[in-house]
């Protein structure tokens, strides 16, 4: 492999939040919480190492497993999910929230991260479709979170 060549498929995306580190944290740690502005279909499980979790969609059929790999609370969420093309042998993608104290803890940069695909056409379109997603969320959570206001109700079907 030469140094230009691309080995595999990832992506980083990231917003403020106007509440603070836990908060934000928790908006997306609790089932609950999730379930009121990103799983249309409800969240089961607290993303913590060993719950049984699963997303459920109505925009987008299926309940997807999750399989929580780190839970460090307010800063840090990693989780592993099943994905086509991936790079890995287990046919998943690794999912890692990173939530940051901003201007005193009155806000939060959330950063989230997922890898990986490998670099083919349908390598890229999952990963596209993906970024898509949780770009989404972003700004769904956004608006929950410092509004009350479900901005994916309606936005996809």
């Amino acid at each position: 492999m030469t140094q230009n060549e691309l080995a595999e498929l990832s992506f980083t995306v990231s917003g403020r939040v106007s509440r603070p580190c836990a908060e934000v944290y928790e908006a997306v740690a609790d089932p609950e919480q999730l379930s009121r502005y990103f799983t249309t279909g409800g969240a089961r499980g607290r993303l913590e190492p060993g719950n049984d979790v699963t997303w459920d969609f109505h925009d987008y059929p299926g309940a997807f497993p999750v399989r929580v790999l780190e839970a460090d609370p307010p800063r840090r969420i990693v989780i592993e999910w099943d994905g086509e093309a991936t790079k890995n042998d287990r046919g998943t993608t690794t999912t890692t929230f990173e939530f940051e104290p901003l201007d005193g803890d009155t806000r939060t940069l959330v950063t989230i991260t997922e890898s990986s695909w490998r670099p083919t056409a349908d390598g890229a379109k999952n990963a596209f479709g993906n970024c898509e997603g949780w770009t989404g969320m972003l700004a769904a959570m956004k608006a929950w979170v410092e509004h009350g206001i479900n901005l994916r109700e309606g936005f996809y079907k």
